[in-house]
């Protein structure tokens, strides 16, 4: 790209010299400067305009036709055009200035509402990851939270309905009430129903069609230290997976089925906590439906159960690392929806940081 702008005007000078006085490099002087004006600075874009001039006024010049009313509106051309592309360079400019600062504030705006949790909580090793599917997107409808509590470390992964900012509000309000709720609540199903009435609350304040259909799935789940178990409620999510240390896996089904948060008008029931062996060496995944739901090009579903299965990795971020590179190859690289992952490792005694071993999904 660099160089595309001089060649530009040396081939309308070869150009013009090597055919007859009737035809004109006009157009390709012309073109130059509008080239440079998207991708270089304003002085280079303004030197190119001067070449571009200057090898029109030569070339008129030396075929002695430099007096004639065609050669000083071809030359005229040139000269507005060139002075169009410094307009445009400053607009590209300025637009580009504007995005880089809203790519700041929309991190910002991801690292107050999902803020990455911290390597080790509570002696278990985490790792998460938040793929939008919207380019150059932050933050979504998806979301997860890490905390170390009283009664344990409290997570909750989740994907609110809807997209653009109403969803990253219901996030915002539901990370919020899960981060008092986790170190208040006793029980991971108070934790839940004060979820809900957030949620509920938020949605009390639309006057749209989200303020009757507005709902959340999630998964909430606790890790009492020294028991060796994992607590599990489950409002109409994906059912997390357990990976254990030898390869083997374990879908974490929830034994009786509940609506998501948000929908609690439509039915009441308390919510059931189910308990399932956690041993050491052992990994929960947790992950949104933008994960179980992307598509290969013929149109099947992805099944991360069946591309674990016998695999084993160093730790929870070589999980996800793996996972986010094998979700691209199948889907050749676009999603549809946000994906969130959140992987809790408890590692084993006397297992070292790393272990060397397979971390690629074939």
């Amino acid at each position: 790209m660099r160089a595309l702008p001089p060649l530009i005007i040396v081939g309308g000078v070869l150009f013009d010299l090597a055919t007859p006085a009737g035809y004109t490099a006009s157009p390709m002087f012309s073109a130059a400067p509008l080239t440079a004006a998207p991708f270089f600075s304003p002085l280079t874009t303004l030197l190119t305009g001067i070449a571009a001039v200057l090898a029109s006024l030569g070339l008129h010049a030396y075929n002695g036709t430099s007096g004639q009313v065609p050669s000083l509106t071809e030359t005229l051309t040139v000269v507005t055009v060139s002075g169009l592309a410094l307009l445009i360079n400053r607009v590209v400019r300025r637009s580009g200035e504007r995005l880089a600062s809203a790519r700041v504030i929309a991190e910002t705006v991801q690292k107050a509402v999902l803020p990455t949790p911290t390597e080790r909580i509570g002696g278990l090793r985490i790792a998460a990851r938040y793929e939008a599917a919207q380019a150059d997107a932050f933050i979504g409808g998806d979301l997860f939270a890490v905390q170390d509590t009283p009664y344990g470390v409290r997570l909750v992964v989740g994907d609110v309905r809807g997209k653009g900012l109403e969803a990253v509000e219901a996030v915002a309000v539901l990370v919020g009430a899960f981060r008092e709720a986790a170190d208040q609540e006793a029980t991971l199903e108070g934790v839940a129903q004060r979820l809900e009435r957030a949620l509920t609350r938020e949605g009390t304040r639309r006057d749209d069609l989200d303020a009757v259909e507005g709902f959340t799935t999630a998964v909430l789940a606790e890790i009492p230290r020294g028991d060796g178990l994992v607590r599990v409620v489950n409002r109409g999510h994906p059912e997390p997976l357990l990976l254990y240390q030898d390869g083997g896996l374990r879908h974490l089904e929830p034994s009786r089925q509940a609506l998501p948060l948000g929908m609690g008008e439509l039915a009441a029931w308390p919510d059931h906590v189910d308990e399932t062996p956690y041993p050491p060496g052992a990994t929960l995944l947790f992950y949104t439906d933008g994960l179980s739901e992307a598509r290969d090009a013929e149109g099947v579903f992805y099944e991360p159960a069946a591309r674990l299965t016998g695999r084993i990795f160093p730790g929870p971020e070589e999980l996800l690392d793996a996972l986010v590179g094998d979700i691209r190859r199948y889907t050749g690289g676009g999603s549809t929806d946000d994906m969130a992952l959140l992987a809790v490792a408890r590692p084993a005694h006397g297992q070292p940081v790393r272990r060397l071993t397979m971390p690629v999904v074939p």
